[in-house]
């Protein structure tokens, strides 16, 4: 599902506008990178939680030289599933 989809989608089951459920799902997406921008998390039981995880610098290989190289430490963004949303997918 591409987000065109997602927004009829939303339209469709909430009986809003496809204008209303594109502005719903742009101030769900500020409101969830807004908060993970600093360093919060988003809990939404049953469905799941979005937080940042933290990864350490590491040095790697280049594969097509061999030479070694250093990856930066860098901040991204997790998804856990909840219950919910597992047990609904078996």
């Amino acid at each position: 599902m591409n987000r065109k989809e997602l927004i009829s989608t939303i339209s469709d089951k909430s009986g809003l506008s496809k204008k209303d459920a594109e502005s719903f799902l742009n101030a769900f997406i500020d409101s969830v990178t807004g908060e993970l921008k600093g360093d919060g998390s988003v809990n939404l039981v049953g469905f799941g939680s979005f937080k940042v995880s933290h990864r350490a610098a590491r040095e790697a290989r280049n594969p097509a030289t061999g030479a070694k190289i250093q990856i930066p430490a860098k901040r991204v963004p997790v998804f856990k599933a909840g219950k919910e949303l597992k047990t609904a997918l078996d």
